[in-house]
C-alpha cells in the first residue's frame, strides 16, 4: 500500500526523552533545534501520542527535535524556552480536539483532562491549534509553521463547532499556518523537511496537506481539476449546504482516486490535496520500532491519566473502514486498513516485558478496531475506484478481506511471550465481523477479556442505526454468543455496552427501543454517551441541517438541555438492585472497564 519505503537512520537506544528545556539541549550538545513541536498534551514518549510519534520520526531523520508541552498561552515567550528552530515549528492541539478535551456534551467545563498532569483541566486553551499557531507566529517571525493533529484534521474545511454553536471557517483562515497536515502525518512531514532542507518554502502538491492561498495566488491558480466545495460565504447564507460539503469531503477521503478540493473564503482559496498513502507492513513497523521511552517526561510529578490507561498497551493496526457518522477516525486515520507484522508486534511486547513497571499484563492489543487486524481493503481495483464512506455498511463489502487466522495467530503469539501472563483486548471490536469469525471470537472471549468487554451497539432502533451507519440486529446475537462462550470457559464476564442518546433523528420514541431492551434484560447502565456532533462528521451535518444523511429528508433533532436529559434518563430504566445476576450470564454494565472519558458524560 506504500507509495515509497520509509527509511530511517540507525536509531539510538531508548532511554533519552526529546528535550523540553535548554539544559536538556545542552546535555545533548545542541545549541539549536531543527524542529520545535508544540502540543496541547503533556509530553508522553509513547506511540499513542501523536507529538511523540512525529518527534521520533523527525529524530530518526537525523534532526534535532524539541517539545514544548502545554505552554502558557497567555505568554508568547513560553514557547521560546529552547530558542528559534532552524527549519519549522510543528503545532498540534493534542490527541483530541481541544474543545472536546475542555467541555462536555452539556457544554460544561470538564473536571478532568486525561492528557494533562494530574488530570488537571484548563492547561490547554480552547481552539488550542489556532492559539499555538498564532503564538508561534509572534514568537518566531519568518519561521514556517506546520499545523497538524486531530484538531487540524477535523477543522481543515469550514465546519460546525458544537460548543460555540456556530459555523466556523477553515482553521487555516484564522491560524495563518504555512501548511496544514491532515491524517497520520509521517509521509507529509518527511516531504516538508526535504523541501525545507533544499531551501524551498513551497508546500504545494504534498498528499495529505492543505494550503490557504493568498488572493493573488488564488487568482492565478487553475482549479479545473478540483472539486469546488460550497464556499464559506455560501455556508453562512445556507447552512443546508453543510450536508453537501461533508459528503463530498468524505467521498474524496481516498488516496487512490480522491481529487483535490477547493473552498473559497472571500477571495482566498483553501486548497486540499488528496490523502497521503497509509503506511503498511514494514513501513508501519518502522514507526513503532522507533526508540520511545514509553513514559511521561520526568519533569512531571503527578500521574497522567491518559498514559496510565495505555502504558502497557500495543497498537497493532491503523485505519477504520466503518464510516460511522458520529466518528472522526475516517477523516483522520482514513478508511483503509494497515496492520503491523506479527514479528513487529511481538518484538514490542518483548520490549514491554523488560520494563520495571510491567506486571505481566498487556492491557490492550488493538487499534481503532481490534478484530480487524490483518483485514484488507484497498488491495483490489474495485477498492481503488470506490468512494463509499464505509466498507462495512449497509453490509460488508464482498471485496473486503477478513483475515481470521492473522488475528488468531497474533493473540496466541502474544500470549506465549516470556514474561506475559495475560493479554487483553480493550479496544472496540466490530460485532458484525466477530460473528463471521467464530474461532477468533471464541479465542477472544475465553482468553483475552479482562472481565469486562466493551462493545458499541450505539442504539437499538434500525432507523437511527442507519443514520449512524451501524448494522442493526447484531448485538443480541453477539451478546448470547459472548455469554455462551464465557460459560463454556467457566468464567463470569460482563459486557460493557455503549449507547448514544440524543442522536439526530432520535426522539423519545426511537429512544424507547433502547429503553425497552434494557428493561427486558434488566440491565442498569452507569454511563452513557450523550451525543456530541464532532466537527466535519456526518452526524454534525445532520444536527445542523436537520436532514437525514442517507435520504435528505427532514429528521427530528434534539437540541435543548431538557430533551437531552430525558433521553439520557431513558438509559437508566432499572433500579440497580433489580439487575439480574445469573452466574456467567450476569448482564450488567459496570463503570469499571470504561475509560472513554473524552466521549462519555457520567450520569448523576
Amino acid at each position: 500500500m506504500s507509495s515509497s519505503p520509509i527509511q530511517f537512520a540507525k536509531s539510538r537506544k531508548p532511554g533519552a526523552f526529546l528535550p523540553m528545556t535548554r539544559d536538556e539541549m545542552k546535555a545533548r550538545g545542541w545549541d539549536e533545534l531543527d524542529v520545535l513541536l508544540i502540543t496541547g498534551d503533556s509530553y508522553v514518549d509513547h506511540p499513542s501520542f501523536g507529538a511523540a510519534v512525529i518527534g521520533r520520526v523527525l529524530e530518526a531523520m537525523g534532526l534535532r527535535v524539541g517539545i514544548v508541552a502545554q505552554p502558557d498561552w497567555t505568554r508568547a515567550d513560553s514557547v521560546q524556552v529552547m530558542g528559534t528552530p532552524r527549519l519549522f515549528v510543528g503545532v498540534t492541539a493534542g490527541n483530541l480536539d481541544s474543545m472536546l478535551s475542555n467541555y462536555t456534551a452539556a457544554r460544561h467545563k470538564r473536571k478532568e483532562d486525561v492528557y494533562s498532569e494530574g488530570g488537571t483541566p484548563g492547561k490547554r486553551p480552547n481552539h488550542a491549534a489556532l492559539v499555538y499557531t498564532q503564538m508561534s507566529r509572534r514568537a518566531f517571525p519568518g519561521v514556517p509553521v506546520v499545523l497538524g493533529g486531530m484538531e487540524a484534521s477535523m477543522r481543515r474545511v469550514a465546519h460546525y463547532d458544537y460548543w460555540e454553536d456556530k459555523l466556523r471557517p477553515s482553521i487555516m483562515a484564522d491560524a495563518k499556518a504555512d501548511v496544514l497536515v491532515y491524517g497520520m502525518g509521517e509521509r507529509a512531514v518527511r516531504e516538508i523537511v526535504s523541501r525545507l532542507e533544499a531551501g524551498r518554502k513551497d508546500f504545494g502538491g504534498i498528499p495529505g496537506t492543505a494550503l490557504f492561498l493568498g488572493a493573488k495566488a488564488t487568482a492565478e491558480s487553475d482549479f479545473s481539476d478540483c472539486i469546488i466545495l460550497p464556499s464559506w460565504e455560501e455556508l453562512q447564507a445556507d447552512k443546508a449546504l453543510l450536508m453537501r460539503l461533508t459528503k463530498v469531503v468524505e467521498a474524496q477521503q481516498t488516496p487512490y482516486s480522491g481529487r483535490r478540493l477547493v473552498q473559497m473564503h472571500g477571495n482566498r482559496a483553501l486548497l486540499q490535496e488528496p490523502p497521503a498513502m497509509p503506511l503498511d507492513g514494514p513501513d508501519l513497523d518502522a514507526i513503532y520500532d522507533l526508540p520511545y521511552v514509553r513514559l511521561p517526561h520526568p519533569s512531571y510529578k503527578e500521574p497522567i491519566p491518559g498514559w496510565a490507561t495505555i502504558k502497557d498497551s500495543v497498537i497493532v493496526s491503523r485505519g477504520c473502514p466503518g464510516g460511522c457518522t458520529f466518528c472522526g477516525l475516517g477523516f483522520h486515520q482514513g478508511k483503509f486498513l494497515s496492520s503491523r507484522t506479527q514479528d513487529s508486534v511481538l518484538k514490542e511486547i518483548r520490549r514491554l516485558t523488560e520494563s520495571d513497571s510491567f506486571r505481566g499484563t498487556v492491557s490492550d492489543l488493538g487499534g481503532p478496531t481490534a478484530n480487524l487486524y490483518g483485514a484488507r481493503n484497498g488491495h483490489a481495483e474495485e477498492c481503488k475506484k470506490c468512494h463509499r464512506p464505509s466498507c462495512l455498511w449497509p453490509s460488508i463489502c464482498p471485496v473486503f478481506e477478513i483475515n481470521e487466522k492473522a488475528g488468531l495467530d497474533l493473540l496466541r503469539g502474544a500470549r506465549g511471550q516470556k514474561g506475559v501472563k495475560h493479554v487483553f483486548v480493550q479496544s472496540g471490536i466490530r460485532m458484525d465481523v466477530a460473528l463471521r469469525t467464530p474461532e477468533y471470537l471464541k479465542e477472544l472471549v475465553q482468553n483475552h477479556v479482562s472481565g469486562h468487554m466493551k462493545v458499541a451497539p450505539e442504539h437499538m432502533n434500525p432507523d437511527v442505526l442507519r443514520r449512524m451507519r451501524k448494522p442493526a440486529g447484531d448485538f443480541p446475537a453477539f451478546m448470547d454468543k459472548f455469554f455462551e462462550l464465557s460459560e463454556e470457559a467457566g468464567k463470569e464476564q460482563y459486557l460493557v455496552p455503549y449507547f448514544i442518546s440524543s442522536f439526530p433523528g432520535c426522539s423519545e420514541k426511537e429512544m424507547g427501543a433502547v429503553e425497552n431492551f434494557l428493561k427486558k434484560e434488566k440491565w442498569n447502565l452507569q454511563q452513557v454517551q450523550d451525543f456530541i456532533p464532532l466537527p466535519m462528521t456526518g452526524s454534525a451535518a445532520m444536527y445542523v441541517t436537520g436532514l437525514d444523511i442517507n435520504t435528505g429528508k427532514p429528521i427530528h433533532v434534539v437540541k435543548t438541555a431538557g430533551d437531552r436529559e430525558r433521553q439520557k434518563r431513558m438509559l437508566r430504566p432499572n433500579n440497580p438492585a433489580e439487575t439480574r445476576m445469573t452466574g456467567s450470564r450476569t448482564r450488567m454494565a459496570s463503570k469499571a472497564g470504561s475509560n472513554r472519558a473524552d466521549e462519555i458524560d457520567k450520569m448523576d
